[in-house]
């Protein structure tokens, strides 16, 4: 007898910001299956398009016609359709690519799309009967061996757009690739992150230890050099040197001004550099702090710079990873590859609005011997889902802010119980440890 949806409902909720986002609920006889979508503050410009109605509500940032197209049109339409969910998400998300006719789900919203599309994962790993990680695995073409369970990158510092300081670089993360398990990492991240904030309050006082979107520290500092010093002197205090490594993400695209990056853009006073000074900015850093990632170094568009930049990072050893650049998209992806532009996807489930796409986009850079690096967004929900993403397939690292704030640490806890269960089950797996970026091959 097949599992089919009986029901599917929507609802407006919040964020992380307060900002409304969708949350979809999908019914079938082995019971009720949640989702609720996050949503970006940093988005580029490829990315799907999410419904917002306009208006006064919420500042214009209500999601009620998304809700409504979940509710009048996709789930009738799935329902309909009587879709068995024991065979795989596949035709249900294409269904509704077709369903939305757009080529950045712009008619149904992206958020409308993803959060049943959500919800529908979790009912076929229910009507399979094995966990979501179990089945998003299925999913995947090259699936691997052994499960691997991925080194967190936590953002400890926040600039950008994601902090109100004057920091043009958006986040500064730390990496416990020393450990010897994802518990073990988030211990010492933990610490690591406290050591900071004492660290802080010393430096500034107390009023400096306000954080961003993603729970990272926001301190009065608008150089990079600053931030890193803090971090490696937290790393420090710890008693964990040499046990992490940096990653960056400046999502220069923010400061990306007629040609030139300009990183004073937070401030009264320009501070404008040419995409070869900001390379050379780059390259100075990696020479002197344990940086293993750059992602989005240049603007979304700025190919040459990108190509020009790619080169010297392989040299480096540095995974460079492409955000705004890639988007979640395939076609993009196979821009880059053809540019030889960057060797590492960020993965955004928003960013291309179904599963089984971004699962698409995890294998096509697999193919092209690239890096997957799965990303949370600013404005998140405590929905864990993408820590069982991370885990199918195999990619070795994720990030999911500091470890801080509930929608945050809600994606680290269910790491370690995912860790905890592949002992339990007695199934191979690992930690990605200092081998993260090839965790998949």
């Amino acid at each position: 007898m097949p599992t089919i949806l009986t029901s599917v409902k929507a609802s407006q909720r919040l964020d992380s910001r307060g900002k409304p986002t969708v949350q979809v609920e999908v019914e079938t006889r082995d019971g009720k299956f949640r989702a609720i979508v996050p949503s970006g503050a940093s988005k580029g410009d490829y990315e799907a398009i999410e419904l917002r109605d306009g208006g006064e509500a919420y500042g214009g940032n209500g999601v009620e016609q998304a809700v409504r197209n979940v509710q009048e049109i996709i789930g009738p339409a799935l329902s309909g359709r009587q879709f068995d969910l024991e065979l795989g998400l596949k035709d249900v998300d294409y269904f509704m690519i077709k369903l939305d006719g757009s080529s950045d789900k712009s008619d149904l919203g992206a958020n409308a799309i993803l959060g049943v599309s959500m919800a529908c994962a979790r009912a076929c790993a229910a009507a399979k009967k094995i966990p979501l990680y179990d089945f998003l695995a299925s999913e995947l073409q090259s699936r691997h061996k052994e499960y691997v369970v991925p080194v967190p990158f936590f953002n400890v510092l926040n600039g950008g757009v994601h902090s109100g300081n004057t920091m043009a670089f958006q986040e500064f993360m730390i990496a416990p690739t020393g450990a010897a398990s994802i518990t073990q990492g988030i211990q010492w991240a933990a610490e690591v992150y406290q050591a900071l904030k004492s660290i802080i309050i010393k430096k500034f006082g107390k009023a400096a230890i306000g954080i961003g979107d993603e729970g990272g520290f926001a301190p009065p500092i608008t150089r990079p050099s600053e931030a890193l010093d803090l971090i490696m002197a937290a790393i420090e205090a710890a008693g964990h040197e040499g046990r992490f490594r940096i990653g960056i993400d400046p999502a220069s695209s923010e400061f990306y001004r007629d040609g030139d990056y300009d990183l004073g853009f937070k401030s009264d006073t320009p501070q404008r550099y040419t995409s070869t000074e900001l390379a050379d900015l780059y390259r100075s850093l990696v020479d002197k702090y344990p940086i293993v990632l750059l992602e989005d170094p240049f603007a979304q568009d700025d190919w040459d710079s990108w190509k020009s930049f790619h080169i010297i990072s392989k040299l480096a050893n540095i995974e460079l990873v492409g955000d705004d650049l890639l988007a979640t998209n395939i076609r993009r992806i196979e821009m880059a590859a053809k540019a030889d532009a960057c060797d590492s996807l960020l993965l955004k489930i928003n960013q291309i609005g179904t599963i089984s796409e971004a699962i698409a986009a995890a294998e096509r850079a697999y193919e092209l011997g690239w890096s997957v690096f799965v990303s949370h967004r600013s404005g998140e929900t405590t929905d864990d889902f993408i820590a069982d993403l991370t885990v199918a397939i195999g990619c070795g690292h994720l990030k999911s802010g500091a470890p801080c704030r509930g929608e945050r640490v809600a994606k680290y806890n269910r790491l370690m119980d995912i860790e905890e269960e592949l002992e339990a089950r007695n199934l191979g797996s690992s930690y990605a440890g200092e081998s993260f970026r090839h965790a998949h091959s």
